[in-house]
């Protein structure tokens, strides 16, 4: 079945390379199935640490990779989605459910992974419905998984034959630092726990390595698999950076708890009567099960105290500046705290329009990810300020009631505006630039008076916020920002007429582009109707 005519060291980067890729396959597979058991899962996870615990054990059997648990859990965190004493029971479950995968592969189906294979895919090429093509997937991922183990096992035979690497594997049984060493390293390298346990599985069958050796494979895997999230950390904010190292400190403990007694855990083991490979498996089930048990008592101190290790930076947390719920003074000082607050968040929209342009001239992600933040800050700021209008609105008067719901109003169309550069006008240059188009010319320069006037709009739309003798103008201008992209259009359609490739490849975006910017022109001046109605009255 293997072509042993081939190097050994190919052999054995192909069964590594066939066992990450078949993962990866079962694992997105899975994800597609059950996303929305997954969304659901996490917005269940304060409920309780045991239901915190099973979650990180039910999605790491989904994604068949507790580093990418934590990878995602770190950028939830990032996000501020999550914090740490929320995830530090999935944190735990994840190292659960890495076991399961373990499990599988100590069984040694690798006889009938080439038939599953053809079997799931037949069934694949055959299925019409999406929840059947996926199935089918998640059953050809293992199947190749398993194979890719196999290629490995033939080649550990190899090497723990070879007189040249004898010496490597005698200092390797020699020097149990060696072993845990070249595991982390090994593990970080892959990113994957379960195909480092495979080899030492591999190699301790063909008896390159003893089972001891095998354990301290284990104890590094365990370690290894937290680079994942600590250089998704490295990005992120306090709250990223408390939960890598929080998923590395609980790793890292449990080994050192363990390792004085790895030669009783091993004496345990070999009482039951059955495999080198599941014996291995065995013992890393029942270290990751018995020190979630160990730990489960301290999992809010343990948040406490890394916490504690990784405190915020006062640069690092964004929030309100002006509300909160102790501005209670009184009726004026509130309003003037919220119109701040307000304010602050039109200068963040006005700064994402005026950037909005660049997304069309370059393609660099960092332009896109600003975008993106930059709508998270108004979400908050929108519903943190939300929160406080509505708060002094009940313990106001009627006619400071109706003054807060103009501020709710505005500051609502200003969160619209923000939604519509990172939604749809980002969703444009994605596709521009996916598509590698151009616009033409004379249509890129419109794109850009287009966008010339919005910003005017913008800028006099806010201020006229403060001042209403300014929504006259703000209205005007407006006016001018329609009658500019019907011009516009008409110009677009005449080139249209005449054949211009560029402009037939772009056209559909610079429409629609011209028209979100029309669209976020009217919501910043929604404000400015009403008050030009109360002038007039």
């Amino acid at each position: 079945m293997i072509d042993t005519q081939n190097s050994f060291f190919i052999i054995l980067i192909s069964g590594v390379a066939l066992f990450l890729y078949g993962m990866g396959i079962a694992s997105t597979s899975l994800e597609k199935i059950m996303a929305g058991k997954i969304t659901n899962l996490l917005n269940r996870l304060s409920q309780s640490k045991f239901l915190a615990i099973l979650t990180g054990v039910v999605l790491t059997t989904l994604m068949q990779s507790s580093g990418a648990v934590t990878s995602m859990l770190v950028g939830l965190g990032s996000a501020r989605v999550v914090n740490l004493r929320q995830v530090m029971g999935v944190i735990i479950g994840t190292a659960i459910g890495t076991t399961l995968t373990v499990q599988l592969i100590s069984f040694d189906l690798s006889q009938y992974a080439l038939p599953v294979f053809a079997i799931a895919f037949a069934f694949y090429f055959k299925a019409k419905k999406t929840i059947f093509r996926n199935i089918s997937l998640t059953i050809m991922g293992f199947a190749l998984l398993f194979f890719g183990l196999k290629l490995v096992t033939v080649s550990s035979h190899h090497f723990a034959e070879n007189p040249m690497l004898s010496d490597f594997f005698q200092s390797i049984r020699d020097n149990p630092g060696y072993s845990l060493l070249i595991s982390i390293v090994f593990c970080a390298f892959v990113q994957s726990s379960a195909i480092t346990i495979g080899l030492a599985m591999s190699l301790a069958t063909v008896k390159a390595i003893t089972f001891y050796d095998a354990m301290i494979w284990v104890y590094g895997a365990n370690i290894g698999t937290t680079s994942v999230a600590l250089i998704a950390a490295a990005g992120g904010n306090y709250v990223g950076r408390q939960v890598a190292w929080a998923h590395f400190f609980y790793k890292t403990i449990s080994v050192l708890l363990f390792y004085p007694f790895t030669q009783l855990f091993i004496d345990f083991l070999s009482n039951f009567q059955t495999t080198t490979s599941r014996s291995i498996a065995n013992a890393h089930l029942i270290f990751n099960v018995l020190s979630a048990i160990i730990f489960f008592p301290f999992i809010n101190k343990g948040a406490a105290l890394i916490e504690k290790m990784f405190p915020k930076a006062a640069s690092e947390e964004f929030g309100t500046e002006f509300v909160n719920m102790d501005n209670y003074q009184n009726s004026a000082l509130a309003t003037s705290y919220a119109n701040r607050e307000i304010m602050r968040t039109a200068d963040i929209v006005l700064g994402m329009i005026n950037d909005s342009i660049r997304l069309f001239e370059t393609n660099d992600p960092k332009d896109f990810e600003s975008i993106k933040d930059r709508d998270n800050k108004v979400d908050f700021l929108y519903r943190e300020t939300k929160m406080f209008l509505l708060d002094h609105a009940n313990k106001s008067t009627t006619v400071v009631h109706q003054n807060v719901m103009d501020m709710i109003m505005f500051l609502s169309d200003i969160e619209r505006a923000a939604d519509a550069i990172d939604i749809n006008i980002l969703t444009l240059a994605i596709k521009k630039n996916a598509l590698k188009l151009e616009f033409s010319e004379e249509g890129w320069k419109e794109i850009r008076s287009m966008h010339q006037q919005l910003v005017k709009v913008a800028a006099m739309a806010i201020n006229a916020y403060q001042n209403r003798e300014m929504c006259a103008e703000a209205i005007k201008l407006k006016r001018d920002l329609a009658k500019l992209e019907i011009s516009l259009r008409e110009n677009h359609i005449s080139r249209l007429n005449r054949g211009l490739n560029t402009s037939i490849n772009t056209s559909s975006i610079h429409l629609d582009l011209l028209s979100e910017y029309r669209r976020i022109g009217s919501l910043l001046c929604n404000h400015a109707y009403s008050n030009q109605k109360t002038l007039q009255l």
